[in-house]
């Protein structure tokens, strides 16, 4: 890959980062001819199937873009090992996966795929000695901290916030739990104490659902006392609460066209349209790219152009001209 390509490529992962975009890095390390890519070509693939980069003609591209959206859905990097039909195939081992790919017309690639989730936000409120040890104890955990001396009333700025706590000892407290949970934030922590914070959530004529999402008092029991004890209670039960209760924020925007028109927020694993190539019978990720034919049996889908011009051949009965 060329210098202007892969700064291209680091100024694209910087941007999907910054917009909390979840994508996957994949990496060509063994290229064995012949084969149009070389080992250290990279190419970046967003969860939606979009692929910037090259690791390979559209044939290896299809396998890593399907490998790849895999990785980040299970946020594990695996080893992929793309032979050609008639290869000898490599026993699946744990972090590995074969696909045989037959529009090969030899050579082998193994690509490692390391999937980028986003960074996990939290967003501190409050002007005390406890919400001041949460961001800094956050951002040694490494999460991306967010922090307002006085709430935010309209919840802007929360979407991709996995947890905002509370910690304002008074004041308005009502109006960001309010406008977090309006925020779709999943993880809503005050810092109070059982009296006061179920007085506070017991006014609020909260829905089952959101109070389900606020706790009060936030943190695990471990007997803190210090500011910094209790942000480290606060920050156990958000990790808990992510690792082990699997919660997520709302994602960022999907447009890969970062710096351009703002988008929707999606979820983390939009919905993939997967279709079977007819003529291979490789498995395909239906983007706008995809090559596709529409006749009278339906619509059909294609790793390649060469497949979908052998699929149309023969429709046609054009045997001699698809063989």
């Amino acid at each position: 890959m060329s210098s202007d390509g892969q700064r291209s490529l680091t100024e694209l992962a910087a941007e999907l980062s910054r917009a909390h975009i979840p994508y996957a890095r994949a990496t060509v390390v063994r290229a064995q001819p012949p084969t149009s890519a070389h080992a250290g070509d990279q190419a970046l693939v967003t969860a939606d199937g979009q692929m910037h980069g090259f690791v390979g003609g559209q044939c290896a591209a299809e396998s890593v873009r399907l490998a790849a959206i895999d990785a980040i859905e299970r946020g594990d990097g695996m080893l992929l090992r793309i032979l050609p039909g008639d290869a000898d195939v490599f026993p699946e081992t744990p972090g590995a996966r074969v696909a045989v790919n037959p529009c090969l017309s030899g050579g082998a690639l193994e690509v490692f795929i390391e999937p980028v989730p986003p960074a996990q936000v939290v967003h501190v409120v409050g002007d005390t000695p406890i919400a001041h040890a949460v961001v800094e104890q956050a951002r040694l955990l490494g999460f991306e901290v967010t922090h307002d001396d006085l709430p935010n009333r309209s919840g802007d700025g929360l979407i991709g916030v996995v947890a905002c706590i509370v910690s304002m000892h008074g004041g308005d407290e009502a109006a960001m739990i309010r406008a977090a949970l309006d925020g779709d934030v999943p993880f809503v922590g005050l810092v109070a104490s059982h009296t006061r914070g179920s007085a506070l959530l017991d006014g609020m004529e909260l829905t089952a659902s959101q109070r389900d999402r606020v706790h009060s008092p936030v943190g695990l029991a471990i007997g803190a006392v210090t500011p910094a004890e209790v942000a480290l209670s606060v920050l156990a039960q958000v990790v808990a609460a992510i690792r082990r209760d699997g919660i997520r924020a709302a994602r960022a925007k999907a447009a890969h066209d970062t710096g351009r028109d703002e988008q929707p927020f999606t979820a983390l694993t939009p919905d993939i349209l997967r279709e079977v190539d007819p003529v291979c019978g490789m498995t395909v990720i239906v983007t706008d790219d995809t090559p596709h034919h529409h006749d009278g049996s339906g619509s059909h889908w294609f790793c390649c152009i060469g497949c979908r011009d052998t699929f149309i051949a023969r429709a046609s009965g054009g045997l001699q001209a698809a063989r």
